[in-house]
């Protein structure tokens, strides 16, 4: 479907920049024809990382409001790929405080998307009011009970919990998105499908091939090259095995943009020993990703320049 067939879906993006992904994420969404990107939030929210979201909005010629979860935070925060792959980075102070941002910009007819950890929700959520048609959550984990046998990664296999960085990087603000009235809908991009999405060498090809001047898919391109090169990932050949980056926040990205690409069980969350699990729960209207659709999820991906250059 072309950008012009639908109307684009209201997001805002609370991220983090420790890892390659969120940035990517940010890239996506903000030249994605099917997206009208409101706001970022940022965790912890650094002028080392509210100057890297500023210089990315630059490149969009976008003004949107930037929420910081701690401006005054001591460390950068921000990977040394960011700046090999873009740039010497400028800190900014151009922020609010990140609750502020989500408690104006988020309502029920906007999905909030989250690669990181759940702070900025949690002070949300802890202020009052706070509203959002549908969360889409990077993380949690579904396993025995929920995902098919033959769906189970070898390295899951059997298991029904698991560690998982985002949830555990707020549990308490996890726990209480999970039954907060103020979400809607709740759906978790897991780590069960989530690591078998490796962006490698063929899929770098194939995105060259079809990205012609989009800004982002560039943008991403430029990134990723950086980061192969930095893997040793040979540029021509097949992919090498492990050889590549787990792509966590652009599948829960395409996901939020359009859910067929995963396949959804409802389910409801639980922690566990400091391990997250999910198990079977119908009415609860919280799911999580069982599998995926690759040639959905790449056609959103590249904006549907794969089908007769729409987009």
């Amino acid at each position: 479907m072309g950008a012009a067939h639908r109307e684009p879906l209201d997001v805002v993006w609370d991220m983090e920049t420790q890892d390659p992904d969120d940035f990517l994420t940010l890239l996506l969404l903000l030249g994605h024809p099917w997206v009208r990107l409101k706001a970022v939030t940022i965790t912890p929210g650094s002028a080392a990382q509210v100057g890297l979201v500023r210089r990315a909005l630059s490149w969009f010629d976008v003004d949107i409001p930037v929420g910081a979860g701690n401006l005054d935070h001591p460390r950068s925060c921000v990977s040394s790929w960011h700046e090999k792959a873009y740039g010497a980075i400028e800190p900014s102070r151009q922020a609010e405080p990140a609750a502020d941002v989500l408690l104006r910009c988020c309502d029920e007819a906007t999905t909030l998307i989250t690669g990181a950890p759940l702070k900025n929700l949690g002070a949300a959520m802890a202020r009052g009011g706070f509203r959002v048609g549908r969360l889409v959550a990077q993380g949690g984990f579904a396993g025995e009970g929920v995902v098919p046998p033959h769906l189970q990664l070898e390295k899951f296999r059997g298991r029904v919990t698991c560690p998982t960085f985002n949830l555990n990087g707020d549990p308490k603000a996890a726990l209480r998105a999970l039954d907060f009235e103020g979400i809607g809908e709740r759906r978790f991009v897991s780590k069960n499908v989530c690591h078998g999405v490796i962006y490698g060498r063929a899929m770098h090809r194939a995105l060259e091939a079809v990205r012609g001047d989009d800004r982002s898919l560039g943008l991403i391109a430029q990134g990723m090259e950086v980061y192969l090169d930095g893997k040793g990932a040979r540029p021509e050949g097949a992919d090498e095995p492990g050889v590549g980056k787990k792509f966590h926040d652009p599948l829960a990205a395409c996901c939020a943009i359009d859910p067929r690409v995963g396949t959804w069980a409802e389910v409801e969350l639980f922690r566990e020993k400091g391990e997250w699990g999910s198990r079977l729960c119908p009415g609860s209207n919280t799911w999580i990703i069982v599998d995926h659709d690759p040639a959905r999820f790449w056609s959103v991906l590249v904006h549907g320049l794969d089908q007769r250059g729409e987009g």
